[in-house]
């Protein structure tokens, strides 16, 4: 928890306990549904939730935001987020029906009421938001092709509307043929090593309706 009072002094006293809580909660579920390796609930916070939380340093969501989660496993990035934005609405989804089960579980026991969660694939999702994030499910060819025709016409931030990666390594084939991408290193907001190759990638995406 310090890691996240460190990064995000500015907390409500419902947030810190939230935060708080999430460790028990992911700890005891994934006894029963393994859906977070051993290794990374024991540095939950640095590798889940500070990770997701990247997204924020780059950028703030304004209230009545609606937000997609892509591909959310234990729920991440769209938990974390969800308990920071607490006036944005999220939608988690998961092909995986064990991991949106557990996604329930924790969203119930925080109390969280801007969270909404579907066993689902992306394509099958008929709403459109203002941003789309994840946390590297494929290439961003793919996943480009996965959230076609999501996205909210009405621009509310100074970012334009569209996808909001996580991910690592080198990003210059996978990214060549977008030109609008911009590369976020978190490197410039976090000082621990475990982000030295973690990116947040923001890609503009044009309303289709």
């Amino acid at each position: 928890m310090e890691l996240i009072h460190r990064y995000f002094p500015n907390l409500s006293d419902k947030q810190i306990d939230q935060f708080q809580r999430l460790e028990g909660l992911y700890q005891d579920w994934n006894v029963k549904i393994n859906v977070v390796s051993r290794k990374d609930i024991d540095e939950l916070y640095l590798r889940h939730v500070l990770h997701s939380l990247g997204i924020a340093k780059v950028i703030r969501f304004k209230d009545q935001s609606n937000i997609l989660d892509v591909g959310t496993g234990g729920g991440f990035p769209g938990i974390p987020l969800a308990i920071l934005h607490p006036e944005s609405q999220f939608h988690l989804v998961d092909s995986i029906a064990k991991k949106i089960k557990v996604v329930n579980e924790v969203v119930e026991g925080l109390g969280l009421t801007n969270v909404k969660t579907s066993h689902s694939r992306v394509e099958d999702i008929d709403e459109q938001f203002d941003f789309i994030v994840s946390r590297a499910v494929a290439a961003m060819p793919t996943f480009v092709h996965w959230v076609k025709g999501k996205i909210a016409k009405t621009q509310r931030h100074e970012l334009k509307n569209g996808i909001l990666y996580l991910k690592g390594g080198d990003l210059s084939e996978e990214l060549k043929t977008y030109q609008t991408a911009t590369i976020y290193k978190l490197t410039d907001y976090y000082k621990d090593h475990f982000f030295e190759t973690k990116k947040v990638v923001h890609l503009p995406l044009k309303f289709k309706g």
